[in-house]
């Protein structure tokens, strides 16, 4: 008699569970654009908006990338509570036009921590042969 047998322990499910549930929120993955972006709004502090926000990613990175790019990318993050925005006063040399200022959540900071984590752990595991010395950048 052939016998069912689960595909998972009640046990295995609870280690998974316990893990992924560090943080009270779920785990929210972010692309690479999306990463760079959370990076260059914690970098810049509280004085993040749109127009600095995109030339500090092409000062940094030395790609090339459009305001409508980064505001869709500041959306999702927004919406993933990895940051927050509030607008700012009028300027006089922007005709009297509000910026939208952007900064890092704890949850957002958190995440960027996870990920450097993860990606030390994976650099450490790599071969001798494959890990680049500083001064071969």
């Amino acid at each position: 008699m052939f016998v069912k047998k689960p595909l998972f322990d009640m046990a295995s499910y609870l280690v998974i569970k316990t893990r992924t549930n560090s943080f009270s929120m779920k785990r929210t993955y972010l692309g690479e654009f999306e990463e760079i972006v959370l990076l260059i709004v914690a970098m810049l502090d509280a004085k993040a908006y749109g127009v600095l926000i995109t030339h500090q990613i092409i000062a940094q990175t030395a790609r090339s990338v459009r305001l409508n790019q980064v505001h869709a990318a500041l959306h999702r993050l927004e919406e993933k509570g990895m940051i927050t925005s509030k607008m700012g006063d009028p300027t006089p040399e922007r005709g009297g036009r509000r910026k939208r200022f952007f900064s890092i959540t704890t949850y957002g900071q958190h995440t960027l921590q996870d990920i450097q984590s993860v990606r030390a752990n994976l650099w450490n595991l790599l071969p001798p042969s494959l890990k680049l010395s500083p001064g071969k950048i």
